[in-house]
């Protein structure tokens, strides 16, 4: 490709546009790549001759930084450099060779081109303007049954794996001593690695997430779908989790568990890129983020099971009747979303990929129920793949994650937010509660019912982070939280000094909750929502496929040490470990982890062009600027990081609207 215009016609369909990378980068074999100047330094891929460059806190001809702009401004505008009339044309000729409705088109057409601009498009009808309006006005009201149906039961499927988490907690309480695991007088050969074995097997379907499951996500949805690979992922939760109900010995227990991991690592990736796909733009973050909070909902579901079968007594021939049926009762949600399925229709973006053009606009139909706005959206899908397809030929994407700085500062900031998910020590406290309880000196029907809470609190408290993370931002969320949970986990582990007593139980419980009502609104809701955003779109399946596998990785580093810790450093010392690194990741965020609220595709690239070096050193500013002007009262004007230029917004109110001490616009 070069830097003259290019036209791609799509499977003969009439489409035609012109595909251009921004003067600004240098092409070398048909790639986009950093411009060179004097000093053997390159330029930074800021909005204007105002770059890093120039920038006071930054120093010249000392940082990189690899400029990919082009591609995200033809993804995030693909209808940008065509006339109204154009895209009516190529509209029209795409709908006449699928035989799908050519006035519709029309109208979707420059729809997509011109969504907010609505009213003044001569085209549409007063019908049409009016359930245009009515979207706007409404974004939740105006939507389909079909929509929310579909948005159901991708709750319901974050809620199996919630529910996957949390039933082993109380199930380990009884199958250890029945296999034997730290027992020396009935299996001498475990007496010395028990935790080790608890560890492995609790730990066992992180572990397949990390190695096979995740990796799964891209062939499955490829060969079947989005709702064929849930299907298959919810089939295999189902018959793993009976499985493991069934099992007399550990390590039955750890495979059958480890096969659990196979359904639980796609699924994780699948449903969020399900919902994001079929759900509008306008309502896809707080739509796309009930995933964390139906997984904190099935978390609560699986303690509440845990509870549920604790008395009940062992059968002829059964033993450990009780676990069994907790371990076996996180299948049933599984057995919902399989109900469900076959009444949701196909992702259109995923029938779209596959040339299914009019089973696509069925699809849409259903999930709009409206004509024009059906074909507004389904057009914007075609348009975009066209693009993606031209950018990504012959080009290594796993690569360029690492070897584009653009790339690789979007993966570094994920791994970041999806590593302390982990490292924060919440799900050592999520598997292990009832044993923590337990040791706290709760019986163990306490020890559960406290576990029950402990679900209960992280299921409502996730509430105001989906209320936040917009107003606030990722940044300012994990910055306010993650001392606050250090500060708990240290009161909550030097609590296990207290004599036994009721002070003891009392306050350690206290420190657990006070610790889940500080990360759900935080750590909780910001890892999938920051790893779905950063990464240019055209490696964003890839991005959020190794986002995922580190989050299942550190997951089972965490599950399988855990046992260890707890018996080594006993509560005080496991306690402080995860509070040290609660306070070393709040350094991590506040100097290597970029904003993300509100920028678009364009401006995500300026936000991580920026080099690493140059972030850190303007937070160090930022701080220092702060002391200044709060505490000292100093008059010092604050210097932006970002400066963007107005003309990158069609809506400058919006745009206007996202002003915050680290932007500046540039005339």
């Amino acid at each position: 490709m070069s830097e003259e215009d290019v036209t791609h016609t799509a499977r003969g369909h009439g489409y035609k546009h012109r595909s251009q990378y921004p003067l600004t980068a240098a092409m070398v074999d048909g790639k986009p790549v950093t411009q060179h100047v004097e000093g053997g330094s390159e330029k930074p891929a800021l909005a204007s001759d105002n770059s890093d460059d120039h920038h006071p806190l930054a120093r010249k001809k000392s940082h990189k930084v690899d400029l990919i702009s082009n591609t995200n401004a033809k993804l995030a505008n693909p209808l940008g450099d065509l006339t109204d009339e154009e895209v009516m044309e190529n509209a029209a000729a795409f709908a006449a060779a699928n035989n799908l409705p050519v006035e519709a088109f029309r109208k979707g057409g420059v729809l997509a081109k011109r969504p907010h601009a609505f009213e003044k498009l001569a085209i549409l009808n007063e019908e049409d303007k009016a359930r245009l309006r009515f979207e706007v006005e409404h974004p939740y009201r105006s939507q389909t049954w079909q929509l929310y149906n579909m948005v159901i039961a991708c709750s319901v499927a974050a809620a199996v794996q919630g529910m996957d988490e949390s039933v082993i907690s109380g199930a380990q309480l009884f199958f250890p001593s029945q296999f034997g695991i730290g027992e020396p007088n009935i299996n001498p050969q475990y007496a010395n690695n028990h935790e080790w074995i608890m560890g492995i097997t609790n730990g066992a379907p992180y572990l397949a997430c990390a190695l096979i499951g995740c990796w799964l996500t891209d062939p499955l949805n490829n060969w079947l779908g989005r709702r064929g690979a849930i299907a298959v992922t919810a089939f295999i939760s189902f018959v793993t989790c009976i499985w493991a109900g069934c099992t007399n010995t550990w390590w039955h227990l750890f495979i059958a568990r480890f096969f659990l991991g196979i359904g639980i690592g796609p699924k994780s990736a699948t449903v969020p890129i399900f919902a994001a796909e079929c759900v509008p733009a306008r309502i896809r973050g707080s739509l796309v983020m009930q995933w964390q909070l139906w997984t904190a909902f099935g978390i609560m579901l699986g303690y509440a099971a845990d509870l549920m079968f604790y008395h009940v007594s062992d059968k002829p021939h059964i033993t450990g009747l009780n676990w069994r049926l907790m371990i076996a009762s996180a299948g049933i949600p599984a057995l919902v979303v399989l109900a469900q399925l076959p009444f949701l229709p196909e992702s259109p973006r995923w029938l779209m990929k596959k040339g299914r053009y009019e089973k696509a606009f069925r699809a849409m139909m259903r999930l709009r129920g409206n004509e024009v706005m059906a074909a507004r959206d389904l057009y914007y899908i075609f348009v975009l793949l066209e693009e993606e397809a031209a950018i990504v030929r012959g080009r290594n994407r796993f690569l360029e994650i690492f070897t584009i700085g653009r790339n690789r500062r979007a993966m570094i900031g994920s791994t970041i937010v999806m590593f302390g998910q982990q490292f924060c020590g919440v799900n050592a406290i999520v598997y292990y509660t009832a044993t923590i309880f337990s040791s706290a000196g709760f019986s163990e029907i306490e020890a559960l019912l406290a576990s029950w809470g402990f679900g209960m609190l992280n299921a409502i408290f996730a509430i105001p982070g989906m209320l936040t993370i917009d107003r606030f931002g990722r940044r300012a969320l994990l910055l306010f939280t993650f001392p606050i949970m250090a500060l708990l986990l240290l009161f909550t582990g030097f609590c296990f000094w207290i004599p036994e007593g009721k002070a003891k139980i009392g306050l350690i419980t206290l420190g657990i909750y006070l610790y889940c009502i500080a990360y759900s609104p935080g750590e909780g809701p910001v890892p999938f929502t920051y790893s779905a955003e950063v990464y240019p779109l055209y490696i964003r399946e890839l991005g959020m496929s190794l986002a995922t596998a580190t989050l299942w990785l550190f997951n089972f580093i965490v599950s399988f040490t855990f046992p260890r810790l707890l018996t080594a450093f006993k509560p005080q010392g496991a306690f402080a470990w995860y509070a040290g690194w609660c306070v070393l990741l709040s350094i991590l965020i506040l100097f290597f982890l970029p904003e993300s609220k509100g920028y678009t595709l364009e401006e995500l690239d300026q936000v991580f062009s920026v080099p690493t070096g140059v972030h850190a050193k303007y937070q160090l500013y930022n701080l220092k600027w702060h002391f200044k002007h709060y505490i000292l009262r100093s008059k010092e004007p604050h210097e932006a990081l970002y400066k963007f230029d107005d003309d990158l917004a069609d809506d400058k109110e919006f745009f206007e609207s996202r002003k915050d001490g680290q932007i500046q616009h540039v005339a």
